[in-house]
């Protein structure tokens, strides 16, 4: 028998929500990811966490939910509208730096930084930019990802591209990895 999930959401959830609506912005993060990542989260006590597609951080609450007051965030988005958003509502948590930025290139400028938790939920860091990512990752640290199960939304030739990336990531020596069929396809993988 299934039993119904139930989260507690974070203070600023639902005003996020609802602004996000609002936009018609279609590509939020399911509920299920985002407790998942908040309890991901609370298992990196003092960590250093990056977020790659802020959006209007809808997650990002989620994810700062779960850390505590020690550890930090850095969550980047291209779209200066997606990330007024989460301006508006969580610019006040000291532990957060949003960043408007092309994540392909802040990859690039920041390589030599080290995250416990590297949530990629854009094509910088997923589709593109990789092993710069992944090289990121410290020891220990989680790798993770969604949207691996088919979508309504995905582009001609998309679903090649998904199973690309799993095969790259099944091969890596480097990453144990662990691909759940629930939410929209979580794939959870750990630093070597």
């Amino acid at each position: 028998m299934l039993v119904e999930e139930i989260h507690t959401h974070p203070k600023a959830y639902d005003s996020i929500k609802k602004a996000t609506e609002a936009l018609g912005f279609l590509q939020m993060s399911e509920i299920s990811t985002c407790s998942l990542l908040k309890t991901l989260a609370a298992s990196k006590p003092s960590g250093e966490f990056l977020e790659l597609g802020t959006g209007t951080g809808l997650a990002t609450a989620w994810i700062l939910d779960g850390m505590d007051e020690e550890s930090t965030l850095i969550s980047l988005d291209n779209d200066e509208t997606l990330l007024n958003v989460a301006k508006e509502n969580l610019g006040v948590d000291k532990r957060l730096k949003l960043i408007c930025t092309d994540g392909n290139e802040w990859i690039k400028a920041n390589a030599k930084m080290r995250f416990s938790f590297i949530f990629a939920d854009t094509w910088p860091g997923k589709y593109m930019m990789l092993d710069e990512t992944l090289n990121m990752l410290a020891p220990g640290g989680f790798y993770i990802i969604d949207d691996m199960l088919p979508q309504s939304n995905w582009p001609d030739g998309h679903a090649e591209k998904v199973t690309n990336l799993l095969s790259i990531l099944d091969s890596r020596e480097d990453l144990a990895v662990t691909k759940m069929g629930w939410a929209s396809g979580i794939v959870l993988a750990v630093k070597k």
